[in-house]
């Protein structure tokens, strides 16, 4: 299920990662464009993967960045 974030990401082009937390919730980081960022956050918060079930969300510790810190978009476990 996660492959379909994966390919999201990479579709879009952001970089960065994602996991499941043991409290059922997702975690992780998204950076590139602002643009970017955004259509990457709507999808996170409107689509999702198919078996995904989106309550709320909630994004923070947003800021502007000089450069990213990945090289590509993962999953964490």
């Amino acid at each position: 299920m996660w492959q379909y974030t994966e390919d999201e990401a990479k579709k879009i082009g952001v970089v960065g990662w994602v996991k499941n937390t043991s409290k059922g919730t997702v975690t992780g980081q998204v950076q590139g464009p602002e643009d970017k960022v955004n259509s990457m956050m709507s999808w996170l918060s409107k689509v999702g993967s198919p078996s995904s079930r989106i309550d709320r969300t909630n994004f923070s510790n947003e800021k502007t960045i000089s450069k990213v810190e990945y090289s590509n978009f993962s999953i964490r476990y």
